[in-house]
């Protein structure tokens, strides 16, 4: 006899941002670029960055500690913590488990996950496969960056659309016909060369040459990465809606990887959605990569945007290149 699959949604959401903000007037001053050029570009104003002694894992847990409180489940309950990250705090060990020893996760397996700024809805289809299969109970999944780390701030072409978060979500079982409905992702490694960062690993090891040369930051092909983004998002949403039974119609708010304004509204625009039912908040955070997504759902539920029974659409796509969404039926 076939086993059923359980319905899976998302118990608790939290994020976390450092407490420095750095404007785009900050920027004039470090990099030739304006405040105006910048906003008409990308919509950006303002991004957090971390201080020295705050790396990755510091914002992911507290991220996954407001995440736990939301969703009323203790560290001790969860089964499994993926962090999806592109700048973990060391190549060894992984970040998930110094999230785990952190919040006092005894009983929970731990692993990271790289799938630049895709990587959070990478994380929660993994997470949805263990808890609807029965093999795990509760999945604490987080994307969180410090990428102002790996940032060369002489690059203005890089410099001004990063900013550092994370955001977490706690994922379990849920009623039927609730939760996560459909979930697809994508690669095309052929586009990896437009957005990578060439050393560090062990292809080209650390060496003095290559601290010199500068190749420990991102390097990215803006307008490659543009036209990607801008088929790759309406195209997955679309996709995923199919997969679900929904329609665009059906609707009732989209959750955008917030990478750029102009992307954000080509989706809408695709969708042809009203752009008052899509969160953006790009203005203040700019690009989080990986945190970019969990950080814009928990504005939207925290603020009473996303209520129970909405059909939320996540869409988010990155470096790889990948791309991402899930269809979920808000059970919260």
């Amino acid at each position: 006899m076939e086993n059923k699959l359980r319905s899976v949604g998302i118990l608790g959401t939290g994020s976390c941002l450092p407490e420095k903000a750095l404007t785009n007037h900050d920027l004039e001053k470090m990099v030739d670029t304006s405040h105006e050029w910048i906003v008409k570009r990308t919509g950006i104003e303002q991004r957090y960055v971390a201080d020295e002694n705050t790396a990755t894992s510091d914002l992911a847990t507290k991220a996954a500690l407001r995440a736990l409180e939301d969703a009323k489940v203790s560290a001790e309950e969860l089964d499994l913590i993926i962090v999806a990250t592109l700048t973990p705090d060391m190549a060894l060990p992984a970040t998930a488990c110094i999230v785990q020893k952190n919040i006092g996760a005894k009983n929970a397996a731990a692993f990271d996950l790289e799938a630049a700024c895709s990587g959070f809805l990478y994380g929660m289809t993994v997470a949805q496969q263990f808890i609807a299969t029965g093999m795990y109970e509760k999945v604490l999944v987080i994307g969180a960056e410090t990428l102002s780390k790996v940032l060369d701030w002489t690059d203005r072409g890089t410099c001004i659309l990063f900013g550092d978060g994370a955001g977490a979500a706690v994922l379990g079982p849920t009623e039927e016909g609730m939760g996560i409905l459909s979930a697809t992702m994508g690669a095309d490694g052929e586009g990896g060369k437009f957005l990578f960062m060439p050393a560090g690993g062990s292809r080209m090891p650390a060496s003095v040459e290559t601290v010199k040369e500068r190749l420990h930051y991102v390097k990215m092909d803006g307008s490659e990465v543009f036209k990607f983004a801008v088929r790759i998002m309406g195209k997955a949403a679309k996709e995923v809606l199919e997969k679900s039974g929904n329609s665009v119609e059906d609707i009732d708010y989209l959750v955008p990887h917030q990478a750029n304004i102009r992307i954000i509204n080509s989706a809408a625009k695709k969708l042809k959605m009203d752009i008052e039912k899509v969160h953006v908040n790009l203005d203040k955070v700019a690009n989080t990569s990986a945190a970019s997504v969990p950080i814009a759902l928990d504005e939207a539920a925290r603020t009473g945007k996303i209520k129970k029974g909405d059909l939320v659409v996540m869409v988010g796509f990155g470096g790889g290149l990948t791309w991402g969404a899930n269809v979920v039926r808000w059970n919260k």
